[in-house]
């Protein structure tokens, strides 16, 4: 029998990540479900030790470092057509027993939901705020360019919060969810053409989850499904390359929703902004990592 939903991740020399990723999805579900690895060009060896070690478990070479809404598409494409819904995750992702089988639930109780995420918390323990409202081109623009120096900032959140204050316990649509974890319905996600594999790394699930509801999906909020993120290695280990494309990628976003000649100036402010605060944030990041290079 087919199982109801696949796991689709993608890998860049994610290491032990992977490794806690598998371990806790066999307490996830009931099913045991088929996991897709689309790795991006890893040189660690741990996708292919997944593959082996595990026989749920097909790993695809994307052929190098195609970025993530490519090799994600990449990835849900190996599945059988047959499997109704999909987990799309990162591979820093650790599970809550029971997790998506409560997300599956979720999904019955949302049948135009496209999309479905969990409650997602940091290793410190805190919420992180993945229910989130589409920014529109004055709060994306003050979150874009103002939201590392001034977070506290009033686009800042509104952008974060998007209606739903973090740890809340009510289950309800949002704008968009994070990518970090999500159950989406295949035929939601087909009808979209899935990821739009224009976004190297980075506001690719703001985009699929905007698209979502202007196909007339929804986005559905699940506090009680619960998973844990060890958010940004990849950004960590090599902020010259992450956040350039984070900013490109906020770039694109907005321009993309604000064309014509009469907007040129707001986008040709944004993408100066946005150029000087990658630059900003990079030569930080640099600093931090030879700082703790030393100590």
């Amino acid at each position: 029998m087919t199982a109801p939903f696949g796991v689709v991740t993608v890998t860049y020399s994610s290491g032990d990540y992977l490794h806690n990723f598998l371990r806790t999805l066999a307490d996830a579900s009931t099913h045991t479900v088929p996991v897709v690895i689309a790795d991006n060009g890893s040189d660690d060896g741990a996708p292919e030790k997944a593959a082996a070690e595990h026989d749920n478990v097909t790993l695809v070479d994307s052929g190098g470092n195609i970025g993530y809404g490519a090799a994600m598409n990449r990835g849900v494409a190996e599945l059988d057509p047959d499997i109704e819904f999909i987990v799309i995750a990162n591979p820093d992702v650790e599970w809550s027993p029971g997790s998506l089988d409560e997300l599956l639930a979720a999904a019955a109780r949302w049948p135009r939901a496209g999309s479905l995420g969990p409650l997602v918390t940091e290793v410190d323990g805190s919420v992180y705020p993945s229910a989130r409202a589409v920014p529109d081109l004055v709060s994306g623009t003050g979150h874009a360019i103002l939201g590392t120096v001034w977070k506290s900032n009033p686009w800042t959140r509104a952008y974060r919060d998007g209606g739903v204050e973090p740890g809340s316990t009510t289950e309800r649509p949002v704008g968009w969810l994070s990518g970090s974890c999500l159950l989406v319905r295949r035929s939601a996600f087909e009808s979209i053409n899935g990821f739009d594999s224009r976004y190297f790394m980075f506001m690719e699930d703001v985009d699929l989850g905007d698209r979502l509801g202007r196909a007339g999906w929804l986005n559905v909020y699940v506090p009680s499904a619960r998973v844990l993120h060890a958010k940004s290695h990849s950004v960590s280990k090599h902020p010259e390359k992450m956040i350039p494309a984070h900013h490109a990628s906020a770039y694109r976003f907005t321009a993309d929703r604000n064309p014509g000649p009469l907007r040129a100036p707001l986008r040709f402010a944004l993408r100066a902004g946005l150029a000087v605060r990658s630059k900003i944030a990079v030569s930080a990041a640099l600093r931090e990592q030879r700082r703790a290079a030393k100590s």
